[in-house]
């Protein structure tokens, strides 16, 4: 008799205790791939083309241009 007494009156709290739980592990993985995704976003970096300049092909395959 006791124990199910005591399932019933800590039940709320062991739902509540999961719950919490599983929100901190979603924020968790929330802020990691936010963390991740602004690292590619800094790395991806292309030069900006200017629309008044021609594009030559020394200006496609110069390995060396800034």
């Amino acid at each position: 008799m006791g124990i199910h007494y005591d399932y019933k009156s800590t039940k709320s709290a062991k739902l509540m205790e999961k719950q919490a739980k599983r929100e901190k592990k979603l924020a968790e993985k929330k802020a990691k791939r936010l963390a991740k995704e602004g690292q590619k976003k800094k790395e991806i970096n292309s030069p900006v083309i200017d629309a008044s300049e021609p594009i030559t092909l020394d200006f496609l395959t110069n390995p060396n241009k800034e």
